[in-house]
């Protein structure tokens, strides 16, 4: 029967490298299994194609992409701040693995899909905190908190922050601990069942030791490969939401013109939409960095997309934006080489991002503000004009019949 340890790693730990190296070189294994898809693999051997700015608009998950780069960059901080290059135990393990004429096993997950079920999974609420937990973390690091990395690998405090990052974010956790979990263990079983007379040693993070050695244990408690490896389908709030928003802005209006307020009043509902969604999709396009015809663009379009669920305005900001910029192909690497937040703003790509992100945010507050702010800016009385106006409407449509 195929042999298996498990060694569980920080990703910024010179100890984690050492104790790597010590058991490749006393467990002789015939196969090390490291927790990396080919993705990274290529990507921590230099050898990844970076993708180009029309990649990246093609997708269109700027919110997703953006959190990718958060992370990256507080590790790859933290890894400064204690000398070690995230990643460093596992290009040890390669490095050892490839130099005594070892296979290696990647038996991770593809990173992109394990990414897109982990923002797919969570709601709204979770992705808020998610994302100002990220931003608290990096304001920490960035201060110079300092971390113990070792004391990360400690099973007391790593249940401890599985089971604070279980009650965080539950269904984010499933995603990208739970459900990685499971894959690694089914890789790892499989391995066992093709070389039952193999030395199988597994390097992979200290948070998902446990998970691991729980289900290679009990394999029959695995959950179905497959249920793993299908793109989510999350329910569609996004969408149902926009199509509500629709519905409520064309009400609206029909109530204002069928309650006799006169048609200058609807002309200035209509004319409030406009210039709410574009001064607020404009100026975060602003904020964000953008250039002024990008901010452009989110004010003229800014009013049609909050109408219309499959669009949105910073898709075109975005658009505009890498126009301007012309990112080159390098800025990818870049932001995963920047050493400050403000270095990784001035980033072309970058700004590209976080222009449609932040152009999006901008019209979905325009949008919110809008339903509060536009009895008071027309200087009528909601109850009144709407009433009035679902009473005339049934008169008049009763009258059709």
């Amino acid at each position: 029967m195929a042999e298996l340890r498990i060694v569980g790693t920080a990703h910024v730990s010179q100890k984690s490298v050492d104790e790597v190296k010590a058991a490749i070189e006393e467990f002789r294994p015939d196969i090390v299994a490291i927790e990396l898809d080919p993705a990274r693999f290529a990507a921590l051997k230099k050898q990844a194609k970076d993708p180009t700015v029309e990649d990246v608009l093609e997708v269109k998950n700027f919110n997703s992409l953006l959190v990718q780069w958060l992370l990256s960059y507080l590790q790859r901080k933290i890894g400064v701040d204690v000398g070690v290059e995230p990643g460093a135990e596992m290009k040890a393990a390669i490095t050892e693995a490839e130099s005594r004429n070892i296979p290696v096993a990647l038996v991770d997950r593809d990173i992109r899909l394990t990414l897109l079920r982990f923002w797919k999974s969570m709601g709204v609420i979770e992705k808020i905190k998610m994302f100002f937990a990220l931003i608290f973390s990096i304001a920490e690091v960035d201060k110079g908190e300092q971390i113990d990395i070792e004391s990360l690998k400690d099973q007391d405090i790593i249940d401890a922050v599985m089971e604070e990052f279980h009650r965080f974010s539950p269904n984010g956790a499933h995603a990208l601990i739970d459900e990685r979990d499971a894959f690694i263990a089914h890789q790892l079983v499989i391995l066992k069942a093709q070389r039952p007379d193999a030395r199988i040693l597994a390097i992979v993070g200290a948070g998902h030791r446990q998970g691991i050695t729980n289900y290679v244990e009990k394999p029959q408690t695995l959950p179905p490969f497959d249920s793993l490896i299908k793109e989510p389908k999350s329910f569609p709030w996004a969408k149902i939401f926009g199509f509500a928003v629709t519905g409520l802005f064309a009400f609206l209006l029909a109530a204002i013109a069928f309650s006799g307020v006169g048609w200058t009043v609807l002309l200035y509902a209509l004319l409030f939409w406009v210039i709410i969604h574009g001064v607020l999709a404009a100026v975060f396009t602003l904020i964000a960095g953008g250039h002024p015809y990008s901010a452009l663009t989110c004010f003229a379009v800014a009013w049609m997309t909050s109408l219309n669920p499959l669009l949105h305005a910073g898709w075109f900001a975005a658009y505009v934006e890498a126009k301007v910029r012309k990112p080159p192909v390098s800025d990818f690497r870049k932001i995963y080489e920047t050493e400050s937040l403000r270095e990784m703003a001035r980033i072309p790509l970058f700004k590209v991002v976080l222009v449609a992100a932040l152009a999006n945010l901008g019209s979905l507050i325009g949008t919110v503000l809008y339903f509060f702010l536009v009895f008071p800016l027309l200087h009528i009385d909601p109850g009144t004009v709407i009433s009035t106006g679902v009473h005339n409407m049934y008169t008049w449509v009763a009258g059709l019949i």
